[in-house]
């Protein structure tokens, strides 16, 4: 697409978009009357309307059926969880069976490396990216150490070359080649919470899987923002959370994924609980686990309810639009347009105030551009709040953007170009 630095482009191009209508299906933080243009989906996705509906309806039934709310209603509790799971999968590319949802992210992460993450002489080691998102790091130190192994020496980082933002795949595969006898574990983030990067996920799985190691993937960042293709990749298992990119609200319910290849592995680990035993003889209350087939198996408690009536009607929202590939392509020409209106303003500054970090392929990133301003970083993003406009900024000097195609639209990023061109002419 051919971007152009005017009002009139940005609305042609919003009149234009068959998902136009979706924005209005979602709460706008406002302040003095005025509504904020919101960049923030890749932190915290933005309230859909339906949210307070749904809620309501789910403590209606708490009042009106208390316990007997799991068996009866018109969606029994004991069985919600399905629902969900034929609207995961075409998400994160996976079979319904694949895919529950259940916790929270760093709980469901220590769950599967429980089963996934198996040292044996001197196979022990994990590989992850450097620069990692923290629970990520802090969770793989902790089963590290839980095995009696030391992180020094057990965890393999993979940094970018000196001089460089973001990694890349050689080197990636590279390390993997290199210590491929004693790596157990490999375990990235999808996309990167810091740099956007979205890592060649299908090559990474292939070179793990060569050398003999379990492959598993932290898609915080990815999951309902690229499409990924799990089953296809042959993947082992996955996390997500859902208040990003997929609207559930702050702390919802998070998601799993399992590939079916070890639905009848015997020798796999797992903490277990009572909502992973069989489903036709878990209230028979009978001694001795039997997992329930499926990724449903992984479960320990019971289900949050709450929680995943609220990502119920996030998910539907997906569905209406499609799922991921009509958003990819809208997603793919909002954040190239905000590359385009970032680099404009270094152009009409004639200074190279904003480096993008992120790559510039589009197969290389999603939604998120992460910006690094080379003056007064923080001024400007705290300045570009007080115009409306909302971001988030990351320690110690990343501006993160992240158009979100269900509810961003062009005029968007038209607008977030002017404001951020105005509070440069002041502050710099």
């Amino acid at each position: 697409m051919n971007f152009e630095n005017n009002l009139a482009f940005a609305q042609a191009q919003d009149q234009a978009d068959v998902l136009k209508d979706f924005r209005h299906q979602f709460l706008f933080p406002n302040r003095e009357g005025k509504d904020f243009i919101y960049l923030c989906g890749n932190s915290l996705g933005l309230q859909p309307k339906v949210a307070n509906e749904v809620l309501q309806k789910q403590l209606s039934n708490w009042a009106n059926l208390a316990v007997e709310g799991w068996f009866e209603g018109d969606k029994p509790w004991m069985y919600y969880h399905k629902e969900l799971k034929d609207l995961m999968a075409p998400l994160v590319g996976a079979f319904p069976a694949e895919v529950c949802p259940m916790n929270t992210l760093t709980v469901n992460l220590h769950l599967l490396m429980v089963s996934f993450y198996q040292p044996k002489g001197k196979r022990f080691k994990i590989m992850m990216e450097g620069g990692a998102f923290p629970s990520d790091q802090y969770a793989i130190e902790s089963q590290v150490r839980f095995h009696g192994f030391n992180p020094a020496n057990a965890i393999i980082e993979v940094f970018p070359r000196s001089g460089e933002d973001t990694l890349r795949t050689e080197d990636i595969l590279s390390k993997i080649d290199e210590h491929g006898e004693e790596i157990a574990l490999i375990l990235f983030g999808g996309i990167n919470y810091y740099t956007g990067q979205w890592y060649d996920m299908e090559k990474i799985t292939q070179a793990g899987h060569a050398v003999g190691a379990m492959v598993g993937w932290d898609l915080a960042h990815a999951a309902g923002n690229v499409p990924v293709k799990l089953h296809d990749w042959g993947v082992d298992f996955a996390c997500w959370c859902s208040y990003k990119y997929q609207n559930s609200g702050p702390g919802g319910i998070a998601g799993i994924f399992v590939h079916e290849k070890h639905f009848q592995n015997q020798d796999l680990n797992r903490f277990a609980g009572w909502w992973g035993y069989q489903e036709n003889k878990r209230f028979k209350m009978e001694k001795g686990f039997i997992p329930e087939a499926g990724a449903d198996g992984w479960q320990v408690s019971c289900t949050q309810v709450i929680p995943m009536a609220l990502y119920h009607a996030s998910l539907e929202i997906f569905k209406e639009a499609g799922f991921l590939a009509p958003l990819r392509i809208k997603s793919i020409n909002l954040t190239g347009y905000l590359e385009y209106i970032i680099n404009e303003i270094n152009k009409i500054l004639n200074l190279q105030q904003f480096k993008i970090i992120t790559p510039a392929k589009p197969e290389e990133r999603g939604a998120q551009l992460s910006i690094i301003a080379a003056h007064k970083g923080k001024e400007i993003f705290d300045g570009l709040v007080a115009e409306h406009i909302l971001g988030d900024w990351r320690e110690p000097d990343v501006i993160r953007l992240s158009p979100i195609p269900l509810y961003n639209s062009f005029e968007d990023i038209y607008l977030t170009g002017q404001a951020l061109l105005k509070v440069c002419k002041k502050v710099l």
